[in-house]
């Protein structure tokens, strides 16, 4: 069989083997990942995108709020495909937006307290799922999987944009993310 990575970072003892086991060990986490993020999002009668851009915005708000493009870029997604969720998120009650006052054309996002009160009401039991998820790792293994996977998210970005532009945008994959400078 012919490598399927061509570096020789990822050809150990000339083989490509240990490579293609990390992928499927990775796409097996990914797609956990993806499962439990849907559990948490029909536990709150969510989507499981909705139920992401709903923590980030509890996450990045601080004490002003935060605007639909810090939320997209934090969550590597189109401003434009942010600002659908919220919208949904607007209209359930669980965000408010308010116009941003330095910035007239702009808004600031916000948890309502409904939005608040659905958070701290999943908070038992995403605690010790999160636990579980990564409960495997050290603190120095979690410090360095934190630092890799930004740089990961920009790889994929790259590998997608050549993949596209190898086989033709219609036959990739096509998902609602920011594309990233290459």
């Amino acid at each position: 069989m012919a490598f399927t990575a061509s570096k020789k970072t990822l050809q150990a003892y000339g083989t490509d083997a240990k490579f293609r086991s990390f992928v499927h060990d990775f796409l097996a986490f990914s797609s956990r990942l993806i499962a439990i993020r849907a559990g948490f999002g029909a536990f709150l009668r969510l989507t499981g995108t909705s139920y992401t851009t709903l923590i980030a915005v509890a996450f990045l708000q601080g004490e002003k709020g935060v605007g639909v493009n810090e939320v997209a870029e934090h969550l590597h997604l189109s401003g434009a495909f942010v600002t659908i969720e919220v919208a949904k998120l607007v209209k359930a009650g669980l965000i408010r937006k308010r116009p941003n006052t330095k910035d007239r054309r702009r808004v600031l996002l916000t948890l309502t307290p409904g939005g608040q009160q659905l958070l701290n009401k999943l908070s038992h039991i995403q605690a010790p799922v999160n636990d579980k998820l990564f409960g495997g790792l050290s603190v120095k293994e979690a410090e360095v999987l934190a630092a890799i996977l930004p740089r990961l998210v920009i790889a994929g970005d790259q590998a997608l944009a050549l993949l596209k532009f190898t086989i033709g945008d219609s036959k990739a994959d096509q998902p609602q993310r920011k594309r990233a400078a290459s």
